[in-house]
């Protein structure tokens, strides 16, 4: 919902398309792609009014605006998604991303405004005899606060709206184990919306029972250029004699000149296609062809990760947690960081803070006036030096020294098939 700004008509409520609903042919996603509408972005800015009684907070366009329960129930309707988590109360205090883990008289209010919203919104769709959207499954959140927070709440959906639910979206993974307790709950398939930040994450939440994953990590490390690596089944321990990387820093320069893919044996189109000297140049040169061939290749690399999981799942479930041990011993515990600069960052992203600096860099400086700028480059413009290769008397060669015929003998801007 925070793509639509608060306007009179936004335009993603005046689309029209047969044989799709209206949200897959807004974002243009093929048919068989599940859509999940849910009130905030996955993970969400810290709003800094916080929720109301009777409304969230949610993060637009044009700034922080009030979404009510009636709005979203009628947004619901008319967008038609596949998956509709209904509203919670959350303040998304996540310790990975350094905010505030609410006190207990938080935690509490936040339980009982979801509950009541929850009934709201089964309320809204009555005429419906499911009490849920026709076309739409409805996953009931389970909130970030410990279990004796929630336990009634929990009983209120195992007993008064589980005929309306078609799965749990799920914001706190370690809650799943309390939930063998509640057997109407037990078939019912989990989304997580947990805060992850590694692979070892997800295979930790699968152990636990999750089936759907959102995998907020791939967008954050694609844009901090780090190209992903792992695979699953990971290779065998007697294969390699140190720890393996996650993913590969694509600005070091040791892949200046290399021709190799981003990962081997990688059918992806940026594999396939081009190099890792191409790509790097592209980060360079910000191009933002860069970090899509990244995104594209890292959507591919956690596409056949999960295509791995459930390879081994059905398999056998011993062969499931074997690889896991495997994988948790071949390969390094965290992703590695990238040393570039990330694409200039949207106001969806964050949001700014009181003496905070700016977090993109200007794309235009203006030289200091009071001379402590770079003198090198203050006397170059005044005239009064020479740099670079004009200094030592050459020029910079217009052509390269050798022939086209003697560049693709030497396997110029080849591709390793």
């Amino acid at each position: 919902m925070e793509t639509s700004p608060k306007r009179a008509s936004p335009a993603i409520f005046n689309i029209t398309a047969e044989g799709k609903s209206p949200l897959g042919a807004f974002t243009a996603a093929p048919s068989s792609m599940i859509t999940v509408l849910g009130a905030r972005r996955h993970p969400a800015v810290t709003a800094p009014m916080g929720n109301g009684q009777h409304f969230i907070s949610i993060y637009t366009s044009t700034g922080f605006q009030k979404l009510k329960n009636e709005a979203y129930c009628q947004a619901i309707r008319a967008l038609k998604p596949d998956i509709a988590i209904p509203l919670a109360d959350l303040t998304f205090g996540y310790e990975e991303t350094k905010q505030k883990i609410p006190n207990a008289k938080r935690q509490l209010r936040m339980v009982e405004r979801t509950e009541e919203w929850l009934a709201q919104f089964f309320k809204a769709f009555n005429a419906d005899e499911s009490g849920k959207p026709s076309d739409t499954h409805v996953f009931a959140p389970l909130l970030p606060v410990p279990y004796p927070m929630q336990w009634d709440y929990l009983n209120r959906l195992a007993e008064d709206h589980i005929n309306g639910l078609s799965g749990l979206a799920v914001y706190d993974t370690d809650i799943l184990p309390d939930l063998a307790d509640y057997s109407a709950l037990q078939p019912l398939p989990r989304l997580s919306l947990d805060f992850l930040v590694t692979p070892q994450e997800i295979l930790r939440q699968v152990r636990l029972g999750v089936d759907i994953f959102t995998v907020p990590f791939v967008n954050t490390i694609s844009d901090a250029g780090v190209a992903l690596t792992f695979s699953f089944p990971p290779p065998s321990s007697g294969e390699t004699e140190k720890v393996l990387p996650l993913g590969i820093d694509m600005w070091s320069q040791d892949h200046q000149v290399s021709l190799m893919p981003l990962k081997d044996g990688c059918g992806c189109y940026a594999c396939t296609k081009h190099h890792r000297a191409y790509l790097q140049h592209l980060l360079n040169a910000k191009e933002m062809l860069g970090w899509t061939l990244l995104q594209i290749h890292n959507h591919y690399v956690v596409s056949d990760f999960f295509a791995g999981i459930r390879s081994a799942i059905a398999a056998e479930p011993s062969t499931f947690e074997e690889n896991v041990e495997s994988f948790f011993s071949v390969y390094d515990s965290e992703l590695p960081k990238g040393t570039g600069e990330r694409p200039r960052a949207r106001g969806y992203h964050f949001k700014a803070e009181g003496g905070q600096p700016k977090i993109n860099r200007p794309a235009w400086e203006k030289y200091d006036s009071d001379g402590t700028g770079d003198p090198t480059i203050a006397a170059e413009m005044a005239g009064l030096a020479v740099t670079g290769a004009a200094a030592e008397g050459t020029e910079t060669p217009v052509v390269p020294e050798a022939s086209s015929q003697e560049l693709h003998r030497k396997g110029f801007a080849e591709v390793n098939e």
